[in-house]
């Protein structure tokens, strides 16, 4: 199976160092986010990667290359642990650029030609997932069992009003409709879609013919997803794990503590310096 990132965006939230880092290359500790989406597809079986991208990001096509000239001078010193750090992935990379940014229906639609005629599984970086089983693993079982297009879903996270919230056709699994970002207390249930899909081919059929209708302005992809729910075509799973929401500065700065208290060569430390500021903050900020 093959597995998309949409990561052509502005990373407006991150404003000024997205100017010119792409967000996706945003560390925890060392570690850019996007590496995280790619470790979990390849634990997940991928092995084909296409990354929709931008102008703007270069670093970001640069970054997943080889860096040749490092790798000379790590051999020649015999630096094998500096050399693990640079090696490239034994993934088929590859990256197409959307023209516009006119939203995630429109950056579906450009890798479109790639796909073929298969589910894809498509991630959007800002979501990252911790556990023992792969988020792409979960969805690929589902799509085993279902054979239809699989949505991600978490129960009562905070803030459940800035999600796309899921209605169950009750007692399955199946979704009869989404509702975007509802008002507190219209909510149809506790559950919320992440940023983590299996799209099957009727539902890029969905989404073309969704484009052929639009009337402008940015395109997104909920409208063919609602085709398919009509039809009874669209899933849910609850995942297993851990999500962390890297997409704004608060949930990245909770990523990258988690990420460095996880480090056990970072642990003790971290923890030190953590209570140090927590000392010397905590009083004011009351």
């Amino acid at each position: 199976m093959k597995a998309i990132i949409i990561a052509a965006g502005y990373g407006t939230r991150f404003l000024p160092v997205t100017k010119t880092i792409p967000k996706e290359m945003l560390p925890l500790v060392d570690k850019p986010s996007i590496d995280f989406i790619l470790d979990e597809f390849e634990a997940s079986g991928i092995t084909d990667v296409l990354i929709v991208s931008s102008r703007r990001k270069k670093s970001l096509e640069d970054y997943l290359d080889r860096e040749v000239e490092l790798e000379s001078v790590f051999d020649q010193q015999q630096a094998v642990s500096k050399l693990q750090k640079i090696k490239t992935r034994k993934l088929n990379l590859a990256f197409v650029r959307q023209q516009e940014m006119k939203g995630t229906g429109d950056a579906l639609l450009t890798a479109l030609p790639w796909i073929g005629h298969d589910p894809v599984i498509v991630a959007y970086p800002d979501d990252i997932h911790i556990g023992e089983e792969p988020l792409t693993l979960q969805l690929i079982k589902a799509h085993q069992q279902y054979q239809a297009t699989i949505l991600a879903v978490i129960e009562n996270p905070p803030h459940l009003e800035r999600y796309g919230v899921v209605a169950w056709e009750p007692g399955s699994h199946k979704i009869k409709d989404i509702v975007e970002k509802p008002a507190l207390g219209k909510e149809p249930s506790k559950s919320a879609s992440i940023g983590r899909y299996l799209y099957t081919p009727d539902f890029f059929d969905a989404l073309k013919e969704s484009y052929r209708n639009h009337q402008g302005g940015e395109f997104y992809h909920i409208g063919a997803l609602k085709v398919l729910m009509n039809q009874g075509r669209v899933f849910g799973v609850k995942i297993s794990g851990e999500r962390r929401d890297t997409g704004d500065p608060l949930g990245y700065i909770e990523a990258f503590l988690h990420h460095a208290l996880e480090r056990k060569e970072l642990r003790a430390e971290t923890l030190k310096i953590m209570k140090i500021l927590y000392e010397k903050y905590a009083e004011s900020s009351e």
